[in-house]
């Protein structure tokens, strides 16, 4: 259906025209009112007035419908503004205002996509956290449940909603175990229940702002079977390499008791004193493989104490040779005295610095440097041996594993087990110009 010509004018030529009557309406009453009138000055009042009454009826008589349209543009930018934009408008003229309209109907399509998009996305979202077996908690100032996902509900609530508790009092209806690796703070494993129904579970922790309020999330995975998976990996490794050694010592042993007894019945006793100290050798190499083992597998928990760093590094080098790098070797302070256990601490130092040595390094190659950063202290041992190669760097820190042919493979192992006993980490790289470099990250505290 075609719109009326006068739908069609512009609201410019709506006022033009509403302007141009006015004038003409004037003109003609100022003509005809002295036929009547014969005071001047009353005869333009009353012209006037009459003009500016008629201006404001035909004015408002043309432009009703754009005055309700902008009611109408004003009403739905607010609902905008709380959200709804589900509204659209409709102006049947070709005018400056048809122009506003579609842009306004546009925009509203536009944020009606948008949030749409939002929904999925936010549904899809939810749908992966509710769904995911890891248990998640958001908690407001470190204390109120905001959040809580389906696996957190059943592992923490039987199921039930956790919306709105106090993790106080959650963690006083489940186990101590929890709240006390709540209480530890950072991230770690810790079990719950004994024997057959003893759970294993990986805690995580992440602190941040949310519309400016301090949240934590927390996240809770079970490691059980994964856990269990990996000790019957380490059992089978263990195994392995205990059985090779036992065979590489018990073999000889047997053989040379067996030419030992041989001998002595023929009476050729010149023989047997080398034969018995070949079997003292080999007993007693056997004794020190257990013995390695033994200590990997009952390293205590690490008695603290404040230990000035001049003091450990020279208490050090009186039992290994190495060249000291840093501000110690400059007798500067500036590396203040941190707490560990000096036992632990120098036992996995030497072991790196056999390492060191036994890498075909030159003595004076072999440095240790300690030196503090910010929230930590870097204690690195570096050597210009070959370096390792990327399958060897990703292996090293694993227990048993070694290239040495003599090797028990508890060196690196031994050394990451203390220093993460201690909270702290253990790097190894190959260095630009030759080498290797070990690093023991010690966190202050």
């Amino acid at each position: 259906m075609k719109r009326p010509l006068f739908s069609r004018v512009s609201l410019a030529g709506r006022v033009t025209g509403l302007v141009f009557l006015m004038a003409c309406v004037s003109v003609a009453l100022m003509v005809i009112l002295p036929r009547w009138i014969e005071n001047t000055p009353v005869v333009v009042v009353v012209t006037l007035l009459a003009g500016l009454i008629l201006a404001l009826w035909w004015g408002r008589l043309l432009l009703h419908e754009h005055l309700s349209m902008f009611r109408a543009l004003a009403g739905t930018v607010h609902s905008f503004r709380d959200g709804d934009f589900s509204f659209g408008l409709r102006w049947q003229r070709s005018d400056e205002l048809a122009d506003l309209v579609a842009a306004h109907n546009e925009l509203g399509q536009v944020l009606r996509d948008q949030r749409l998009g939002l929904v999925q996305r936010e549904l899809l979202l939810d749908t992966m956290v509710q769904n995911t077996p890891v248990a998640m908690l958001l908690l407001a100032n470190a204390e109120i449940v905001v959040y809580a996902n389906l696996t957190a509900r059943k592992l923490l609530n039987e199921g039930r909603p956790l919306h709105g508790l106090r993790i106080a009092e959650l963690l006083e209806l489940n186990d101590p175990a929890l709240r006390e690796a709540l209480d530890r703070g950072g991230d770690g494993l810790f079990s719950i229940g004994e024997g057959e129904q003893e759970e294993i579970y990986h805690l995580a922790r992440r602190s941040f702002l949310l519309n400016g309020r301090q949240h934590d999330l927390l996240m809770l995975r079970r490691f059980t079977q994964e856990l269990r998976r990996q000790e019957v990996q380490t059992w089978k490794k263990v195994i392995r390499v205990i059985s090779h050694e036992l065979n590489n010592s018990l073999a000889p042993v047997a053989s040379l008791a067996h030419s030992g007894a041989e001998l002595l019945r023929r009476g050729q006793t010149d023989r047997l004193e080398s034969i018995f100290e070949t079997i003292e050798e080999r007993a007693r190499h056997l004794e020190g493989f257990i013995q390695g083992y033994a200590r990997f597998a009952k390293l205590p928990t690490p008695r603290l104490e404040s230990v000035q760093w001049d003091e450990f590094v020279e208490r050090i080098a009186s039992q290994m040779t190495f060249r000291i790098e840093g501000s110690i070797a400059q007798g500067n302070t500036r590396v203040e005295a941190s707490r560990f256990d000096p036992a632990q601490m120098e036992q996995a130092l030497i072991n790196l610095l056999k390492n060191a040595h036994e890498s075909g390094s030159a003595e004076s190659d072999v440095s240790l440097q300690v030196e503090p950063t910010r929230n930590a202290v870097r204690i690195s041992v570096r050597d210009r041996g070959p370096g390792m190669s990327a399958t060897v760097l990703a292996n090293a820190l694993v227990p048993f594993y070694s290239t040495k042919r003599a090797g028990t493979g508890l060196g690196l192992a031994l050394a990451r087990e203390i220093i993460e006993a201690h909270g702290g980490t253990i790097t190894l790289n190959n260095r630009h110009d030759g080498g290797l470099q070990v690093s023991l990250i010690l966190p202050r505290s």
